[in-house]
């Protein structure tokens, strides 16, 4: 894509990054669920990555609407993955729990970003007067609150408990 212009060339290149970003994360969160020993939290990861398909396929059908049907790489979420990946998975970590509470955090730190460039979306939608696409967006960026949320009450309750022996 070329240097944005207007708003809405601003809005397609983040609906774009997000599809990338998108795509990037659900496959590393994959990885992560594989290597997750705790049992609620790989099902919480597995479940995520469904969630993840299913705003993926509402970012394709808002770009779209917009007249565009290509992602555009996202590097700010290659470096997080990369992170994910040296901290979460190659790391020798011997103790399933403390592996488990990189794991969480790990995943929480995409999580904020896709909070962020939702709802930065979300923002520039709304300017542009796209109502029912604003809907999709604040919709989404409610279902990523949660899941980080749910993540948090994870790992206060329990997972970060038991990496502390």
């Amino acid at each position: 894509m070329s240097a944005p212009e207007n708003l809405a060339d601003c809005y397609t290149e983040e609906l774009a990054d997000l599809w990338s970003a998108n795509d990037q994360m659900e496959k590393i969160v994959k990885e992560l669920a594989k290597k997750a020993s705790d049992d609620k939290l790989r099902s919480k990861l597995e479940k995520a990555t469904d969630g993840i398909a299913k705003h993926t396929k509402t970012l394709k059908e808002l770009l779209k609407d917009c007249g565009e049907d290509e992602k555009e790489h996202c590097k700010g979420m290659e470096g997080l993955v990369k992170e994910a990946r040296k901290h979460a998975l190659e790391a020798k970590i011997e103790d399933g729990d403390v592996r488990d509470v990189v794991i969480l955090s790990q995943y929480q730190r995409m999580c904020h970003y896709g909070i962020c460039g939702f709802g930065t979306a979300k923002a520039f939608a709304d300017a542009l007067g796209k109502k029912d696409h604003v809907s999709k967006l604040d919709k989404i960026t409610a279902e990523i609150y949660d899941a980080d949320e749910n993540m948090s009450d994870l790992a206060e309750r329990s997972v970060n408990l038991a990496a502390k022996g």
